[in-house]
């Protein structure tokens, strides 16, 4: 059966009043889901791990960067729990008739952390120049997609499509699309200008100091252009390596905030047990994060896709599931999750088969004693850990010989970045739609080094990068579903990428945190309307 949602992907509405409507409405509700009297001041506590390699947000997309980060820079937009838009540094949007002319009309009084004034000619250098150039996931959309992008006036930007884009508006998030000072960066070398050791963006709160190794302080800026807010005077994330640590950290109350990942899944239920002690797993509505193996198909034995299919054969991923991650999660069927729409619940699934393995080793004609493999440990946390260790039990119980490498999350990423590994473990947002958050995962003109989620595995298929094309661009939503049912029976054929299960991310906070998670992007947002009780 074809998931409901598979129909309800947000195409652009026509002409500017529905529009301009529907971001009232959006911004009427937000402001209705904090009514209540906010107290002003506090410090909350909370931790990042594993820590952020650094915190430019268009230069580095790694979770806990996006975590820290999102409180410093900004998107135009924002996104409801139903993935409907809402004002960011956008007061309004338009689209024009034929779907390929959108107009933004810029909030007031905007400035960046430095003092000079947030404009057009900075959304223009974010999208045009800087984004284009650097951001592995939009680039891809602006270089397929976007024509030109105008200042019309100081607070008023005209970006044009070269054809229609249903889901363009949802690339607007603060990790997808972050609004970056073009009197910093420009004529630069991004990777290199030294602010990106000092993040300056338009968010509520400023970066104040990074003790590396022990915590990351970000302080209230008091020239935020939502007057009153931030409610809080900082934030300050702990950088706490041991995971039973980080569990009595939470449970003594030195920190108030305990992420999925933060904590060992077994610890989860009892810290969820205690008293004053919140609990939800809402805030990845956007993300529908989804787990996977990558294996490097540049080179033996993984370019042979049997091996893949082995692979997929030999691991238990309901065992994965149940009892690494303590039924935090749901078996994947293909690249696409199944909170995404075009999802298709009919492509055929792998089952765990060792016999099955065996014989696809053996039919593959690949002497496994040849081709030893390591695997890349995956840095963000305990679980992983064991998910690494399981899976080198499971491909040697059908003849690997295995070996596993540990990495730290800056390691990680640079060596996934230069396609330097043999099998590793990620996971990715898919951003409410496959032409946005998946398609970059596989197309053969994404094989880019310089970013950890991209096709670093090296997967390529013409006819399906056609598909894909096709998909993207494709007005109606039956047909992009009939395209995107072909791309997910094809990838999962493939083993394009190891499918492993859909994450569920449950987050743990003091009942004195309040506005903690309020929107689709959830803890990566800014929280700009977060309040402690006194």
């Amino acid at each position: 059966m074809y998931s409901a949602l598979a129909t309800s992907s947000l195409a652009p509405s026509r002409g500017k009043r529905p529009l301009l409507a529907l971001a009232l409405a959006a911004a009427l509700a937000f402001a209705g889901n904090s009514a209540q009297a906010q107290t002003q001041g506090g410090t909350l506590r909370a931790i990042v791990q594993p820590e952020p390699p650094m915190l430019m947000l268009g230069l580095n997309q790694q979770i806990p960067t996006q975590y820290v980060a999102g409180k410093i820079y900004e998107s135009l937009l924002t996104w409801t729990p139903a993935l409907e838009p809402a004002p960011g540094l956008a007061k309004s949007w338009s689209v024009s008739d034929d779907g390929k002319v959108y107009v933004f009309e810029l909030q007031s009084g905007v400035k960046w952390h430095d003092g000079k004034p947030f404009t057009a000619d900075d959304v223009v250098f974010s999208i045009d120049k800087f984004l284009r150039e650097v951001h592995p996931r939009a680039r891809v959309i602006i270089t397929q997609f976007v024509e030109s992008v105008t200042a019309v006036n100081p607070e008023k930007v005209e970006i044009r499509l070269k054809q229609p884009f249903a889901p363009f508006l949802k690339a607007f998030v603060s990790d997808n699309m972050p609004m970056v000072p073009k009197h910093i960066y420009d004529g630069t070398d991004y990777k290199t200008n030294p602010t990106n050791q000092t993040p300056i963006g338009t968010g509520p709160f400023k970066l104040k100091e990074w003790k590396r190794g022990s915590y990351i302080i970000l302080a209230r800026n008091p020239d935020y252009w939502q007057k009153g807010k931030p409610y809080l005077d900082e934030i300050v994330f702990n950088v706490i390596p041991d995971a039973a640590s980080r569990a009595v950290a939470f449970e003594r109350g030195d920190v108030q905030v305990l992420r999925s990942g933060d904590a060992d899944s077994v610890d989860v239920r009892r810290l969820k047990a205690l008293p004053n002690v919140q609990y939800t797993t809402s805030g990845w509505e956007m993300f529908s994060p989804q787990a996977y193996m990558q294996m490097n198909q540049r080179k033996p034995p993984f370019d042979n896709v049997l091996v893949r299919r082995a692979v997929m054969a030999a691991v238990n991923r309901k065992f994965v599931v149940d009892n690494i991650f303590f039924g935090l999660g749901k078996i994947a069927t293909g690249p696409i999750s199944s909170g995404t729409p075009f999802y298709d619940a009919k492509v055929p699934p792998y089952q765990y088969d060792l016999k099955a393995a065996r014989a696809l080793i053996k039919e593959s004609g690949v002497d496994l004693s040849k081709t030893p493999i390591k695997i890349l440990s995956y840095p963000y946390g305990a679980v992983w850990d064991r998910l690494g260790e399981y899976t080198r039990q499971s491909l040697e119980q059908v003849g690997f010989k295995v070996e596993i490498e540990p990495a730290d999350a800056g390691t990680w990423s640079k060596r996934v970045s230069d396609f330097d590994f043999d099998l590793t473990f990620s996971f990715t947002s898919q951003y409410g739609d496959p032409a946005l958050g998946v398609s970059r995962l596989y197309l053969e003109r994404n094989i880019v080094k310089g970013s950890a989620f991209v096709n670093n595995q090296g997967y390529k298929n013409p006819a399906v990068d056609a598909l894909w094309d096709k998909a993207a661009t494709t007005t109606s939503n039956e047909e992009r579903q009939k395209l995107y049912d072909e791309i997910q029976r094809q990838l999962v054929a493939d083993v394009a990428n190891g499918y492993l299960f859909e994450i569920e991310n449950p987050t743990l906070y003091s009942s004195k945190v309040h506005n903690l998670v309020k929107s689709a992007i959830g803890l990566h947002d800014t929280f700009a309307d977060v309040y402690l009780d006194k």
